[in-house]
């Protein structure tokens, strides 16, 4: 069978020729046509290839009647439609490695740029200066490097910067001090990091829980005269509390590549003399742009003869009889999911998923997918989804297990997820209750009656009288409406847990106020 493919974006001739090299297909490499041009030829092409000029739109997918794969070369797909390609069964690839090596590399030369003053000496140069006393710089010899967010990209800084005799200390949820062990380097804390760090560099998503994560209160914990480096995302970083630290002599400099805005609007940053910067380069060398070509052309080679793909970034669909009984659990697991990741004290190791009744005679790898997708999505951000979870969570190390059984206990069906750390195991339950909708009907040992969905509040106490009123009333002092309540217990005077729906988010404030009360353990906000 041949296959017509269109590369509409300018691509390199190494990063299409796995394409050119295949028998069985026919490429046309077309940078110029209009929106009504590709429309009107889209409908020939079996796989389409681009970069982030094309913008592959809904009625694009809609008149490509044989389109079976959208390549993008590249990470982002924010130019690709991908809930009307996933409705029309065309999958979606991307190139997440190819930038690594380019993005770390970058990490180090801004590094080195910060220690030895290269840019603001080169500039005084290029102004007839010789002022050699002005740009006296810091050797990196001997200092600790604190890297926070130790993904693909972060490991690689690691592993360069132990070439120039860093010490490195390094913090990821996913990291364990084991791992850390095996890379050569220290494992600590959020709080550790930023502490102990001469330089620190941040290699994070940005997601609610990184943005502003290098913050005012952070820069008062880090050692005076830190250099600070962000070639990741824009907004991880406080750019005005940065600003306020570099002014204030807490923090020497500062070497960025992504900002808050992008094009860069407000110069008041940047113009400050101690600060390196660069417009957005970390994955511009003629290498990665190679790179993400030639990985997502392998891609879309493995789709069109064999079916199968390394980076899909969409779900292709599903037959319709197993998609209409397995939909309704969708939302349950991506909710039993996100739950037991808030429940996790550690990285997570391990996900165990057991099906109950009903769910056991079905092909319920889509749920396991959404489940893990869960998981992952609080840590890794919304680019996780239903098809490429496995794919990162091999990534992370964390084994997943599906268990079926026909056992209900007392339950139509009963979804239930179990995560291991290192030390111990978690687990919730959910299901599905006729004309009521999802449920959660257990944590742990204790048994409850919980709608997934806002802001919920767990608290882990000793059963104890006025142990319920006095979180209510210091909730009431905070003025957060309570909006349900489940309390379970293993017995009279024993362990116990509160499950509180609340009307708004819970702020750090409030959660230390709630630790504080005698006879309660733990205090967790959940936010589904």
């Amino acid at each position: 069978m041949t296959f017509h493919i269109l590369v509409s974006d300018p691509l390199s001739e190494e990063g299409i020729a796995p394409l050119k090299q295949e028998k069985n297909m026919v490429i046309d490499v077309n940078t110029s046509l209009s929106h009504e041009k590709l429309l009107e030829m889209i409908g020939n092409y079996d796989a389409l290839l681009v970069r982030s000029q094309t913008k592959v739109t809904k009625d694009i997918i809609e008149r490509a009647k044989h389109l079976k794969v959208i390549g993008r070369a590249g990470v982002g797909v924010d130019n690709i439609d991908l809930d009307a390609a996933t409705e029309h069964g065309v999958i979606v690839v991307n190139a997440p490695d190819g930038n690594t090596n380019s993005a770390a590399e970058h990490t180090m030369a801004m590094l080195m740029s910060l220690a030895r003053k290269i840019p603001q000496a080169y500039h005084s140069l290029n102004q007839h200066e010789w002022n050699r006393k002005a740009y006296v710089g810091v050797e990196v010899k001997g200092k600790t490097l604190g890297i926070v967010g130790l993904g693909r990209i972060g490991a690689e800084v690691a592993y360069r910067a132990k070439g120039q005799r860093l010490n490195v200390i390094a913090y990821d949820p996913y990291l364990t001090e084991e791992k850390a062990e095996k890379m050569g380097i220290q494992y600590g804390t959020f709080e550790e990091v930023i502490q102990q760090a001469d330089f620190i560099t941040v290699h994070t998503p940005l997601l609610p829980a990184t943005k502003h994560i290098i913050n005012k209160d952070a820069f008062d914990q880090m050692k005076p005269g830190v250099r600070i480096i962000n070639c990741a995302r824009g907004g991880i970083i406080d750019e005005d509390a940065l600003y306020e630290a570099i002014l204030e002599k807490k923090v020497a400099g500062a070497a960025l590549d992504v900002f808050e805005e992008e094009p860069l609007q407000n110069y008041q940053l940047v113009n400050l003399p101690e600060v390196v910067a660069t417009p957005h380069l970390g994955a511009s060398t003629i290498e990665a742009q190679e790179n993400v070509a030639i990985d997502v052309s392998h891609d879309v080679i493995q789709i069109l003869n064999e079916g199968v793909a390394k980076n899909p970034v969409n779900l292709p669909s599903l037959p319709a009889d197993v998609m209409k009984r397995i939909e309704p659990y969708f939302n349950l697991s991506e909710k039993l999911g996100t739950f037991s990741a808030h429940l996790a004290q550690e990285a997570v190791e391990e996900v165990s998923i057991y099906y109950s009744g009903d769910l056991a005679d079905l092909d319920v790898t889509p749920l396991t997918r959404n489940t893990v997708k869960g998981i992952l999505k609080r840590y890794l951000g919304e680019h996780v989804n239903d098809v490429n979870a496995p794919y990162f969570a091999d990534k992370k190390g964390i084994t997943i297990n599906e268990q079926k059984t026909t056992s209900t206990k007392g339950f139509t069906n009963l979804l239930t997820v179990e995560v291991g750390t290192q030390s111990g195991t978690s687990k919730v339950a959910g299901t599905l209750l006729n004309g009521l909708g999802t449920r959660i009907v257990k944590v742990d040992a204790y048994s409850v009656d919980v709608i997934p969905t806002g802001h919920l509040l767990l608290i882990r106490h000793t059963d104890q009288p006025g142990a319920i009123g006095r979180v209510g009333s210091l909730l009431a002092q905070f003025d957060v409406n309570i909006a349900t309540m489940q309390v379970g217990r293993s017995d009279v005077g024993g362990d116990a847990i509160m499950m509180l729906t609340v009307d708004r988010q819970i702020d750090n404030n409030i959660l230390d106020e709630l630790k504080a009360v005698s006879d309660i353990h733990q205090v967790k906000t959940i936010d589904l």
